[in-house]
């Protein structure tokens, strides 16, 4: 049942999600519900999908793993070096740089960077479903991005301190991910082990 529940929430999220990629019918509801409106119901659908996402993948873990794949052990460290990247570009998107111009659509990137990592230490079902979902929909809408002619982040500020604060904000987003979050809230600890 945890897997149902668990792709449910993917298509409810990654369905909301892709939905914002077809602009006309996009611009189409935003005419017809208002822009405020929009944002409400978008928020809603992801916050759903996302409370079914993390329901159905507990329940799936709770219920016992259906392996695939065992997974080396070294990808653990290619692992975390590759989460040190995604959490730098996170923090891309939200201060621009000149880090945020050569990734251009560092949201997508830290997705793409995420999902992929993970995928790399899950070799059971669920987890190769919900990181192989959140890959193909970061490719997805990266080159959904690139065919509307969004050409993302197109000027960097000047100077290099935002450049300095995307690393250091993205190496406390790393080491807060690995030292509270992923151990306490996932149940995995990341490092140590």
């Amino acid at each position: 049942m945890g897997l149902a529940i668990l792709i449910l929430g993917l298509a409810v999220f990654l369905g909301g999600h892709g939905f914002t990629t077809c602009r006309a019918a996009r611009d189409r509801l935003i005419a017809r519900l208002g822009a405020g409106a929009y944002r409400v119901l978008f928020s809603l659908v992801a916050v759903v999908g996302l409370v079914l996402i993390v329901r159905g993948f507990a329940d799936y873990r709770a219920e016992g793993e259906i392996a695939v794949w065992t997974p080396p052990g070294f990808m653990r460290h290619i692992t975390i070096g590759l989460m040190l990247l995604a959490s730098i570009f996170l923090a891309a998107f939200f201060i621009p740089s000149h880090v945020t111009l050569w990734l251009k659509h560092p949201l997508f990137n830290s997705v793409k960077t995420w999902a992929f990592a993970h995928l790399l230490v899950n070799g059971d079902l669920g987890g190769m479903i919900l990181f192989g979902s959140f890959l193909v929909w970061g490719s997805y809408a990266r080159v959904a991005a690139k065919r509307r002619g969004d050409r993302g982040v197109t000027k960097a500020p000047a100077g290099w301190i935002n450049d300095a604060l995307v690393v250091v904000v993205g190496i406390i987003v790393f080491l807060a991910l690995g030292y509270a979050f992923h151990p306490i809230v996932i149940g995995v600890p990341v490092f140590g082990r």
